[in-house]
């Protein structure tokens, strides 16, 4: 029987007697791939080295417990009654890597290649397979806001005191966060299988230098944010990523951070990976950006909080301000004039508790399924309604869409409603561009919208799009016309003129949205819809194809 990994890091952190090897080396297997690797454990003399393919078991716990972070209490847990037995007969000689590990610790273990890779990495195998037809219908709660809880982590971290955190976003991208914080001495409990994370923050100064690279996965949000916050450390890190993020440009936020003093070093063309240089005094700017960025503001933000004197941001548009909620949340005085926000460096951070609301990005395919496929009639819980992010619900009713916000409430600083969709006939506009910063993550899923609604649909001021996980302007096209749709892709936007969806083949080239938007394509397409690589839905969406599946749509996955 395997678990998922919040599930077995739960048992370790409250049940630890009950753990079974066997469960743990199943829960292994089902969440990595695994390359038999050469590995050396211990220190000089007293040294255990397994060749590759012997000792396959403890070479999967301890890959396990360095890519998750795990202390080396928590990775000797893993063992189970092996560990235990161990405990009970300190004079014997059986179980060397464990008895080993036991005198040693994390110094001493040695790979000399890469034994685990998540299953997610490994993603252009993975497809979408999306019969035509069907609606969608009942009530579904998708997962928590990733914005909020990658920031949860962050700043609970980094606080006084123990922060408390429900509906935490367990995809990739938010555990490579949590994991980081992990490898930097925050002691972190779950999260639990409902997403419950205990955080004892070591304040604003109390992380620890890492003994490996941060591993940002696929998540440019970790990226951008930690770039800031690294800056102020006394301590050098070095920041990774998968191939998508390895491409993405860095220079928005480290050119503005190496004029606070930062010194982060990145490739020749300004992209991951990147180091950041630690016990540099920083200064305060006040910093005009030239494009809307709800991730470069955090990033100067979160700088700032290390920062001598005062750090302030100009917009040019409203983006989303979870971080300023946040920070106000922990007890952080941020000023908000209009379009300028600004802090003082040198304040602290006290604990609280944070209720993470459902994810508006990952509601928005919900919302235009149920838009457009006839006979629906969709109520989605919970989900977080902050006024900076819903661009979405302003650009669907401007195209016709039946959404009700219902049961308003406040819940942890942030606004939240139930949102009922039912399906209508869509018209094609010219959208608006002071909505563009309110609603960037969701415009795959807009195309889609305005691919099945009466005229053209126009798209401008939205550049900050190519430079996503895909060059969402590009890809989004290449996938409808491959469908029979008119797209014609400008520097900024897009033009959409809708005809005959057909269905085909689309490549996701790795992007979640991109490929959960043409599944719910699918509802009114005429022919199957096949989408490859997108293991990396797991990043932001995870159980979207069962969520999916519950509601109506007709997927399944190969690979």
């Amino acid at each position: 029987m395997s678990l998922t990994i919040p599930e077995l890091l739960q048992q370790l952190a409250t049940q630890p007697t009950s753990v079974d090897f066997a469960t743990v080396i199943a829960t292994i297997e089902q969440h990595y791939n695994y390359t038999p690797q050469t590995f050396s454990n211990g220190v000089g003399d007293d040294c255990v080295i397994s060749p590759a393919g012997t000792n396959a078991g403890s070479c999967k716990v301890f890959a396990f417990g360095q890519l998750q972070g795990l202390s080396e209490q928590q990775t000797l847990l893993c063992f189970g009654e092996h560990y235990r037995k161990v405990l009970a007969t300190p004079d014997e000689t059986d179980h060397a890597n464990i008895r080993t590990f036991m005198r040693h610790g994390w110094a001493g273990i040695r790979f000399e290649g890469v034994a685990l890779q998540a299953v997610g990495h490994a993603s252009a195998a993975l497809q979408f397979i999306v019969q035509p037809g069907g609606h969608l219908q009942g009530r579904v709660r998708v997962p928590g806001d990733k914005s909020i809880s990658h920031r949860s982590i962050m700043l609970g971290s980094l606080a006084d005191g123990t922060t408390h955190v429900s509906g935490f976003l367990q995809g990739e991208d938010c555990l490579c966060t949590l994991k980081a914080f992990r490898s930097m001495g925050v002691d972190i409990e779950g999260p639990s299988a409902n997403g419950e994370v205990t955080i004892h923050g070591v304040g604003l100064h109390g992380l620890q230098a890492p003994s490996t690279d941060l591993d940002m996965g696929n998540s440019g949000t970790s990226m951008r944010l930690m770039s800031g916050l690294m800056s102020g450390q006394a301590f050098d890190v070095r920041m990774t990523g998968d191939a998508s993020l390895s491409k993405r440009p860095m220079k928005r936020v480290t050119v503005p951070l190496a004029s606070m003093g930062a010194v982060i070093e990145a490739t020749s063309a300004g992209t991951p990976p990147l180091l950041v240089r630690g016990g540099k005094a920083l200064h305060g700017i006040d910093y005009a950006m030239p494009m809307a960025s709800a991730q470069v503001k955090s990033s100067l933000l979160l700088a700032g909080l290390y920062a001598a004197g005062e750090t302030s941001v100009t917009e040019p548009a409203p983006t989303r301000d979870h971080t300023e909620r946040m920070l106000r949340g922990f007890g952080y005085e941020v000023v908000t004039e209009g379009n300028r926000i600004r802090l003082q460096g040198g304040g602290r951070l006290t604990a609280t508790t944070i209720d993470v609301p459902s994810d508006i990005s990952s509601a928005a395919f919900f919302m235009v399924g149920a838009s457009i496929a006839e006979g629906s009639d969709l109520i989605i819980e919970h989900v977080g309604i902050n006024p900076t992010r819903t661009g979405v619900i302003d650009i669907l009713r401007l195209m016709g869409a039946n959404l009700e916000v219902l049961n308003e409430r406040e819940v942890g600083g942030e606004p939240v409603a139930d949102i009922r969709v039912r399906s209508a006939a869509l018209q094609g506009i010219q959208i608006p561009e002071h909505l563009v910063p309110l609603a960037i993550d969701e415009f795959p899923a807009l195309f889609i919208a305005a691919a099945f609604a009466q005229g053209q649909t126009v798209l401008t001021g939205a550049e900050e799009l190519r430079v996503k996980e895909s060059d969402r302007i590009q890809v989004m096209a290449d996938g409808l016309i491959a469908c029979g749709v008119d797209a014609q892709p400008t520097p900024d936007g897009i033009v959409i003129n809708p005809g005959n969806f057909s269905g085909g083949t689309i490549e996701s080239h790795g992007d979640h949205r991109i490929a959960m938007s043409f599944a719910m394509a699918a509802l009114r397409a005429t022919q199957p819809i096949i989408i490859n690589d997108c293991a990396n839905v797991n990043t932001s969406f995870p159980g979207f194809v069962e969520l999916a599946a519950t509601a109506g749509v007709n997927i399944r996955t190969v690979g």
